[in-house]
């Protein structure tokens, strides 16, 4: 290739969303290709608020892979990255570019170095999946760039080896993980269940208890409870497969109820496994702990339940709301309990779909202040100020996209450097 024609840069850039799971993903059966105990399901979240932008680049001038978190670079020597890059380039098809007289063969891709350049618009490694939309979005990004011919649910069997929960997130709405049943894992994928209209009324509101790195991550810890946990077998080979039957029914009705039953049982039990892994993991605090009473406390009071919660391996609540009216009323609580430190802007105390506090009439902190106790307290409640750092409002969202808009690209057009 002549030198003139290897100054050229080819670029993709795709946005893909988070999920929180409904029924937890937890315990491997193959560490190597990431295998799951148990089949999983989850939602999938608006990407306007919770998602992972990322940018890939090939040109001749690039002399290795290299990839940037965050405005970081980080090291892509990793098993989990490699296995991606692997199974993506094995994949890959011809390529063409003819108004830039662009052209790659698919024997040329073994050879050309990518770069790639990925950003989470919300906190990395705090619980919030930031690893499922990160490498569900590298998958998809680099499988649009090489070309590959395969749809999601093959893709999603790469995205997996990336990271479990990460092949959930190639789809929008209530998405299954089928655990699969082959050595190799290629019956191991992700299907949609439902798309994000088909109950479109859900709220979902985020609290973020703490942006911190957890102490331990999913991977070490699934690991110290598989080899230790006597109830982990009990939950994966009796629990969880009439959970997921049951839950698919309850999604498929849209039944509220049995859905926040299900949901909230299914998050507690996960996190009693991690209690009973020695020595035990402790990805819930005080403050997640209040969060559970206050909703258990309003449901109980209501003919129905208003809200269903779930806690992946972090802090964080995850608060699904049957609708609006319910949202608002829910945001109200945790205004109430959780208030934010004085000097703080509500506009960054909740964030994502903003309007949801017109519906309870509160435009500023003072508003906050003058809330009166919930009607479930019989005694004046005690105020947790400032154990929030903010929440996020959101709902079901769809599956990755492509950008198209030049503008929003993380490299740089002429090097496929960060911008």
């Amino acid at each position: 290739m002549a030198e003139e024609f290897q100054k050229w840069v080819l670029m993709v850039t795709a946005q893909t969303p988070t999920n929180i799971a409904v029924i937890k993903y937890w315990g491997k059966r193959d560490e190597n290709l990431i295998l799951a105990i148990n089949d999983s399901i989850s939602l999938t979240l608006d990407p306007t608020h919770l998602c992972t932008t990322t940018t890939v680049a090939v040109s001749p001038a690039f002399n290795q892979d290299r990839m940037w978190l965050n405005g970081k670079e980080i090291s892509l020597s990793g098993g989990r990255y490699q296995n991606c890059l692997r199974e993506i380039r094995a994949r890959a098809s011809d390529v063409e570019d003819k108004n830039r007289g662009i052209k790659i063969a698919k024997k040329d891709w073994e050879n050309l170095h990518v770069h790639i350049a990925s950003y989470n618009n919300f906190p990395t490694a705090a619980g919030l999946a930031s690893s499922a939309a990160g490498f569900a979005c590298l998958v998809y990004s680099l499988a649009k760039l090489m070309n590959v011919q395969e749809d999601n649910g093959k893709l999603s069997a790469i995205a997996r080896q990336g990271s479990g929960s990460a092949c959930r997130s190639l789809y929008g709405g209530f998405v299954k993980w089928v655990m699969g049943k082959e050595e190799n894992g290629s019956d191991s994928i992700a299907v949609p269940l439902v798309d994000e209209k088909h109950w479109d009324e859900l709220v979902i509101i985020i609290s973020v208890v703490c942006s911190r790195q957890k102490e331990t991550s999913s991977t070490s810890g699934m690991r110290e409870t598989v080899e230790t946990s006597a109830l982990i077998e009990h939950r994966a080979k009796e629990v969880v497969p009439k959970r997921i039957i049951q839950m698919e029914e309850a999604i498929q009705k849209r039944d509220f109820a049995t859905f926040t039953r299900l949901t909230c049982a299914d998050s507690n039990q996960f996190h009693a496994v991690c209690l009973d892994t020695s020595p035990p993991i402790f990805y819930m605090n005080d403050t997640s702990h209040r969060i559970i009473s206050c909703v258990e406390k309003w449901n109980r009071s209501e003919a129905t339940p208003q809200v269903a919660y779930t806690f992946d391996a972090g802090p964080n609540a995850v608060l699904i709301a049957r609708n609006r009216t319910s949202a608002a009323l829910l945001l109200q609580r945790l205004l109430f309990y959780f208030p934010p430190n004085s000097e703080t802007d509500l506009n960054s105390y909740v964030i994502g779909d903003k309007s949801i506090l017109k519906d309870v009439g509160i435009q500023d902190i003072k508003d906050v202040e003058a809330l009166p106790p919930p009607p479930e307290i019989k005694d004046p409640a005690q105020k947790y100020k400032g154990e929030i750092s903010y929440f996020i409002c959101t709902r079901p969202g769809r599956g990755p996209v492509l950008i198209t808009d030049e503008s929003q690209s993380l490299l740089h057009a002429e090097t496929g450097l960060p911008k």
